[in-house]
């Protein structure tokens, strides 16, 4: 309790003190005032009520407790969004040089970039950004909502109230022309039993806004949890059992049995798995999973999934009702595909459990159909075999053919038998296309005969002499042997002074005439290296 002051109080006061905090802690008294004119606590401890000596509170109060010196400079206040100060006319020195504005550079500019920027211009010169600076305490720098207005979420809400009352007016429209076809079709029996079958379905489809509530309370229900201070605990309500049975663990004291865990209390496998189903009274934890509403739900999941396979927007984990309810719907339909199949299959074919006499043709297996057989007993005509189906798909045609790849086998190679095309997923080009490839084919043919021909019979070479300098020899062209014979011993002495340096004179007088006989000398001891008998020769 909050006091005022410690002044001395006689032993009757402090009963009576004693005695009133009691009952205020009880509920039997009203609770303590502060000085606004809120009720304090009455169990918040002396030590935490009780203001210091030198506040001189005279009335009982909890403002010592809370932060009583305020920073003058802090502020809640937040930043103005989109607010402009000012706006030039024309570009002023040290502006951003995009958009003109004074209160940020062309780096740290968030308009489009201009091709011609404000500074060259002059033109659109943006207005200056309003500049806030705001000191916040400690929870206003932490404060995930600061500056949030919540009248910005005002349009998801019309939103949703917009689409809730079109449904509801959408389901109001439905209900009134169901009403009006049932009222203009009561003479028909045809039609009243396609509205019964009608009104079934939709009793089945259930309203979110009618749901019972019974079951909108156990929503609120919590299983409590045992064997625990705070009522949690690693098993709950369905695992624990009468103290008189046997502990599942005790069943079977074979170590290779079936496995416990102590944390979960569970046992998946059967302990006993040899004894008689009759006489045991636990199956293990698995059986509870492919029975009762365990194996519903697995089935419910398998739906789910399959229909969001199949382009369905289903979610078990986000919309559960919206799942189980089309699960609902698609059990229904299936079971009446199911009947409406079999009694056409009944109207067709009979019914041999029934008393009815069945038709003479069907008795005997006669129909108008006509089979041919030969001699051998092998049908010719009118009951043609089905050829059995791969699991890949079969008799696809594209690009216009009329047979698949693979029908047409030519030199190695496959193709299509409709216009004998070996380049797969090409366009069909049909009869023209096998035209043109026979005539192309012909022409190739013709073009190969007529190479080998002239290769056959080449024309006769001219056989020319060549001169030692790599041009055609001149006919008027005459080497004189006397001369050659000399130019031959040159060349050898020239050979000799270039592999011995020390024979080589000092007085060397050069001639730059070439004679013809000179260059058949040089090329006659030249050594030709692509030669193979080039060692040899010399």
């Amino acid at each position: 309790m909050a006091t005022a002051s410690v002044a001395f109080k006689s032993r009757e006061d402090h009963r009576k003190q004693l005695e009133l905090e009691e009952a205020r802690k009880a509920g039997l008294a009203p609770a303590e005032l502060d000085e606004d004119g809120k009720e304090i606590n009455p169990h918040i401890p002396q030590y935490m009520s009780s203001a210091p000596w030198y506040l001189n509170a005279e009335r009982p109060s909890l403002k010592h407790q809370r932060k009583w010196k305020s920073d003058p400079n802090y502020t809640k206040s937040w930043y103005d969004r989109g607010a402009k100060t000012f706006q030039a006319e024309k570009f002023r020195k040290g502006a951003c040089e995009n958009c003109g504005a004074m209160t940020h550079d062309k780096k740290a500019c968030v308009e489009r970039p201009r091709k011609l920027g404000a500074k060259w211009t002059g033109k659109s010169i943006a207005p200056d950004e309003k500049i806030e600076t705001f000191e916040l305490d400690y929870d206003g720098k932490r404060d995930r909502w600061n500056g949030y207005d919540a009248a910005s979420y005002k349009h998801v809400i019309q939103r949703y109230e917009a689409r809730d009352e079109a449904r509801s007016k959408y389901l109001k429209d439905q209900q009134l022309k169901k009403l009006e076809e049932k009222n203009n079709n009561q003479d028909d029996q045809n039609k009243d039993v396609v509205s019964d079958d009608e009104d079934n379905e939709d009793s089945l489809k259930i309203d979110e806004a009618k749901v019972d509530e019974s079951k909108q309370m156990d929503f609120a229900k919590v299983e409590k949890r045992v064997r625990t201070t705070g009522g949690g605990s690693t098993g709950t309500v369905r695992n624990l059992r009468i103290r008189e049975d046997t502990a599942k663990y005790l069943l079977n004291l074979d170590v290779n049995s079936a496995h416990y865990d102590p944390k979960t209390r569970s046992m998946r496998e059967d302990p006993l798995p040899d004894t008689d189903p009759n006489e045991k009274f636990y199956t293990g934890d698995n059986d509870n999973r492919v029975s009762g509403q365990a194996l519903e739900f697995k089935q419910l999941n398998i739906h789910a999934w399959e229909a969001f396979e199949k382009g369905h927007d289903v979610h078990m984990q986000a919309a559960p009702s919206q799942a189980e309810l089309l699960y609902k719907n698609f059990a229904i339909n299936k079971e009446k595909l199911k009947y409406h199949t079999k009694d056409k299959i009944m109207e067709k074919y009979g019914n041999a459990a029934t008393d009815e006499v069945l038709p003479r043709e069907l008795l005997l297996g006669q129909s108008e159909r006509e089979v041919e057989y030969d001699r051998a007993g092998r049908i010719i005509k009118g009951q043609e075999m089905a050829l059995p189906k791969s699991k890949y798909e079969e008799d696809v045609f594209i690009n216009n053919h009329t047979s698949v790849w693979g029908s047409w086998w030519k030199d190695h190679q496959w193709g299509y038998k409709c216009c004998q095309q070996t380049v797969r997923n090409s366009y069909c080009t049909g009869a023209a296309g096998i035209e043109a490839a026979e005539a192309a084919a012909d022409l190739m043919k013709a073009n190969i005969a007529r190479k080998e021909a002239s290769e056959e019979a080449p024309a006769p070479l001219e056989e020319k002499r060549m001169a030692t300098w790599g041009s055609e020899v001149p006919d008027d062209l005459v080497l004189d042997q006397k001369k050659l014979a000399e130019a031959l011993q040159k060349e050898d002495e020239r050979r000799r002074v270039e592999k011995d340096e020390r024979k080589r004179k000092y007085n060397v007088k050069w001639n730059d005439e070439v004679t013809p006989e000179d260059m058949e000398a040089y090329r006659m001891k030249r050594v030709h290296h692509d030669d193979p008998m080039k060692d040899l020769l010399h």
